[in-house]
């Protein structure tokens, strides 16, 4: 009887994985953790509670991305450092020195053109600006935003490509957007099926084609949460990532600046 305990005891053992097994990522470059200012977390205890649970899984550093979007989120540098100040503030409350960058996730729409414009992107450490599309149409003017960003001296980062559903059939697509010097960012919900059968499938094989250059939980709630935390405990995410050039934690030196506590740009 103790035999076979034994046996089935060391087989769901070895099923579960580390629960920090995120570790090796070290930064959570794309989320919406900084509180009340878009549709992520609506407040301070919130985004606390949130940041422990991923810190629970290795992410130790995190670059706050707020939505900037025209008419539904029109957040400026100002907003986004009133919540990053309010978010610091709290950790430190209760002795957490987690590190707290703000950046901000901008949607490609006429508010874009014009912080294009006047040079007032919010910048990721290491010269970086994370974009994005409508999940219902294309941006026509994708390839001259990239362009517009680059002229500024920024490297552009597509957030999360696997789940423009309008590309899925046309995946020559993503490699003229990786040609025209735009890098990409993967969801890590989308190594499961959380957003659909098809957008995890874009989603490997661009993983697959060495495409991704950047990883982020894109955690907005408490349901976003609960399934990274099953992905970190199912899923082999590190052999996952390895056929891409996965560039997170050269994001972590950046966080011992000056800035580091700021927004850039």
């Amino acid at each position: 009887m103790n035999f076979f305990t034994n046996i089935f005891n060391r087989k769901k053992s070895s099923s579960v994985r580390p629960l920090a097994q995120l570790e090796f990522l070290e930064v959570d470059m794309h989320n919406h953790l900084l509180p009340g200012i878009d549709d992520g977390s609506s407040s301070v205890k919130n985004s606390i509670s949130y940041i422990q649970a991923l810190q629970k899984l290795g992410l130790k550093k995190f670059i706050c991305t707020p939505h900037i979007m025209a008419g539904v989120h029109p957040n400026t540098k100002s907003t986004i450092e009133e919540a990053q100040t309010a978010l610091i503030s709290g950790l430190k409350d209760i002795g957490n020195d987690t590190p707290i960058f703000a950046a901000a996730e901008h949607m490609i729409d006429d508010g874009l053109t014009s912080l294009i414009q006047q040079d007032e992107l919010c910048i990721i450490p290491g010269g970086y600006v994370l974009i994005e599309m409508s999940y219902l149409s294309e941006s026509k003017t994708l390839f001259h935003t990239i362009l517009d960003i680059q002229k500024l001296g920024y490297k552009p980062i597509l957030a999360h490509p696997e789940r423009y559903n309008y590309y899925h059939s046309n995946f020559n697509i993503y490699k003229q957007i990786k040609d025209a010097g735009c890098l990409l960012q993967l969801n890590l919900l989308s190594l499961s099926r959380y957003y659909g059968v098809d957008a995890k499938a874009i989603a490997m094989t661009l993983l697959k084609s060495g495409m991704y250059d950047f990883v982020g939980t894109d955690l907005h709630h408490e349901r976003h949460l609960e399934a990274l935390q099953k992905i970190a405990e199912k899923y082999p995410v590190r052999e996952m990532l390895k056929t891409s050039p996965i560039l997170n934690q050269s994001l972590a030196d950046h966080f011992n600046n000056s800035k580091s506590q700021g927004i850039a740009g």
